[in-house]
């Protein structure tokens, strides 16, 4: 079966678009962060899509609520014995109680966390925040140096912050990126992917064929790292 795709933003929500040798037209929201999938027949034009979607806004919204619910009870305890994930690894988490600096090491599959005794699992979550800040802070500014000539653009500023709802978001007037936290959890292919998403912006606002004809020009593998990227864990599990 051919297809054709398209990426859409309707009312601030990203929406992927394949065309398809199909009768109807299906929308679904998908985990981790409620990704949005259009499958609509060739008969079916661009419009009829974003009037589809805008019909089916509440339900779209509801699963997209639902699925950020689910991730927040699946909140870590922060004790020997779970898993979390760093750079698309898995690695098994002990929690070493010392008088000093809290910090982590990452010694061969297990991820060390030094603290004093008595730190709360809430206090342990911030220094695991802190920690993936860190990394990010350390990763990413040599990506936009790599990218900035490749799309002659320039990146004055970037933060990174918690997001719900999206890997990276950019502002166009001001070229001002934010990326989401959880991307220290994925593999580096994935931020480098973000990156090149974000600067993209800088060339063109809406998710269009233009961006996409952007997108396939710089990083023709961007789908591959889309997917890799959305279907990663979100969250971390018991290690057993």
């Amino acid at each position: 079966m051919s297809t054709a795709s398209a990426y859409l933003t309707i009312l601030g929500i990203d929406v992927d678009v394949i065309y398809k040798d199909i009768k109807n037209l299906h929308v679904g929201v998908y985990p981790p962060l409620g990704r949005v999938r259009v499958a609509a027949p060739y008969k079916l034009d661009d419009e009829h899509v974003r009037l589809a979607v805008i019909q089916r806004l509440p339900w779209i919204k509801q699963r997209r609520e639902e699925l950020r619910s689910a991730a927040r009870q699946s909140e870590r305890e922060m004790v020997t014995g779970e898993s979390h994930y760093m750079w698309g690894t898995r690695y098994r988490l002990k929690v070493i109680e010392r008088p000093g600096r809290p910090h982590f090491e990452i010694d061969g599959e297990r991820l060390l966390l030094y603290v004093p005794a008595g730190t709360t699992a809430e206090q342990r979550r911030t220094l695991l925040d802190r920690w993936h800040r860190e990394q990010l802070r350390q990763t990413i500014p040599s990506l936009i140096i790599k990218w900035e000539p490749r799309l002659d653009v320039s990146v004055p500023r970037w933060t990174i912050r918690r997001m719900k709802t999206k890997w990276g978001s950019c502002n166009r007037e001001t070229g001002h990126i934010w990326f989401n936290v959880e991307l220290a959890k994925k593999h580096p292919d994935c931020l480098e992917y973000i990156v090149v998403h974000e600067m993209t912006h800088h060339l063109e606002r809406n998710h269009g064929p233009r961006f996409t004809k952007l997108m396939d020009t710089f990083l023709p593998n961007w789908r591959a790292l889309r997917n890799q990227l959305n279907n990663a864990p979100l969250a971390q599990e018991q290690w057993t």
